[in-house]
């Protein structure tokens, strides 16, 4: 029976890129006459890009947007360190993340979360989204001292719930971090679809929305019931 849900933050809960969208509009916004010269269109897409769906650390990002619109290094370290400033500022969770949440709570289900990043950034999405009371465990990469796939971060979730691996779903969008990393444990998984992955054939299930989550866990319980 599944007693246990796990999940990844960002791109499965948190909807970076829009959120990050978002942010890098306002800061154009707050910095317009520094950027005269940069349109906004190209300044938002460059970035998104050279960001690379945060695996880029921000430094290097405005340093190579700098470099490519003709900025001054000190503006460059003005705008990296406004984003961090004003990173909580736009934090956009997937429809339906709440009451997803709530959901799995009235389905008794024990939840936790297991993230990549450093501890105050991930940390600040988490308070922003205003979902930490949900959730029994939290493991942040920089905290823990290790990062997904590797195994260590997903068994020390489990012994921290006190949930065997064969009791836990996985929820997440990257097919090596998330969905093979919980598959070596021996957690089963469920990809949040993703069309910058392409497609993750070797999850266990696979769901198009947040909404679909609750409903997967009470048709396995179901089944689990009825085989008793």
């Amino acid at each position: 029976m599944i007693q246990a849900v796990l999940f990844d933050l960002d791109g499965t809960l948190f909807d970076r890129t829009t959120s990050v969208a978002a942010g890098v509009q306002r800061q154009y916004a707050r910095f317009t006459q520094a950027l005269q010269g940069t349109p906004q269109a190209a300044y938002q897409e460059r970035f998104l890009v050279l960001d690379d769906r945060g695996y880029v650390n921000k430094r290097v990002v405005y340093q190579q947007l700098a470099e490519e619109f003709g900025w001054p290094p000190a503006l460059a370290q003005t705008l990296c360190d406004d984003y961090y400033a004003h990173y909580h500022d736009e934090c956009i969770g997937f429809s339906g993340l709440r009451q997803m949440l709530a959901g799995l709570r009235a389905l008794e289900m024990k939840l936790g979360l297991v993230t990549n990043g450093w501890e105050q950034i991930q940390r600040g999405v988490i308070q922003a989204l205003e979902i930490e009371p949900f959730f029994d465990v939290i493991l942040i990469s920089e905290t823990e001292g290790v990062r997904k796939p590797d195994a260590h971060i997903f068994n020390r979730a489990l012994d921290r719930l006190h949930i065997d691996a064969a009791h836990a779903l996985f929820v997440g969008d990257h097919p090596v971090n998330d969905i093979d990393g919980a598959q070596q444990v021996g957690m089963r998984t469920v990809w949040m679809r993703d069309a910058h992955w392409g497609d993750c054939p070797h999850a266990d299930w696979r769901i198009e929305s947040l909404s679909e989550l609750a409903a997967l866990c009470a048709s396995l319980r179901a089944q689990t019931k009825s085989k008793r």
